[in-house]
């Protein structure tokens, strides 16, 4: 027989399957605080922390179809996909890493600074924030031409740190592809 704990999860689950949004308030209630500490002691950082847990939610919500109460319980779910979620946090940090090893073997400081910028290069570059969509927009303006930390620019604009961070990743993967792509055409 099964305690009213689990019957109350049973019928939480299936209302969250179904896709009724009080739902999803009642189980991110329930469990959000788990997958934040779980996020929070494999990560050590409040910012990517929160963007774990949010981004946990959104993928829980978005493949809500997929959750099968008889293969698991809905805590085990969300714990799972919480995991790949910070795994990917921790790839991107490892691939930010060997990024900034990268630039730092082959290319000075003192370079960087005498390196001469033409105004081409400074449109091109204008041109590619302009395409991004608003929030990264404002974010990386205040990156690049504020010369912003990431914590003063989440304080500035409201948002997560995490939330920052991952726009300026997604952003700068954008641009650089782009730019690749603009560069390579050039005579």
């Amino acid at each position: 027989m099964n305690s009213p704990d689990e019957d109350d999860e049973a019928v939480v689950a299936a209302a969250f399957a179904s896709g009724d949004e009080h739902a999803l308030e009642a189980v991110y209630a329930r469990w959000s605080s788990l997958v934040y500490t779980l996020a929070l002691r494999s990560l050590g950082d409040v910012g990517d922390a929160e963007d774990v847990t949010q981004k946990t939610f959104v993928a829980a919500w978005t493949s809500r179809q997929r959750f099968d109460p008889s293969r698991a319980r809905m805590s085990t779910w969300l714990v799972a996909i919480a995991r790949n979620k910070i795994a990917d946090t921790h790839e991107a940090r490892a691939r930010i890493r060997r990024l900034h090893q990268q630039l730092g073997a082959s290319t000075s400081p003192a370079d960087l600074m005498a390196a001469e910028v033409d105004l081409a290069d400074k449109l091109l570059l204008a041109d590619e924030i302009a395409r991004l969509e608003p929030d990264a927009q404002s974010v990386v303006r205040l990156a690049f031409y504020d010369d912003l930390t990431h914590d003063k620019i989440a304080e500035r604009l409201g948002l997560p740190l995490g939330t920052v961070k991952s726009h300026i990743r997604r952003s700068l993967q954008k641009m650089r592809s782009r730019l690749e792509v603009s560069l390579a055409r050039r005579p």
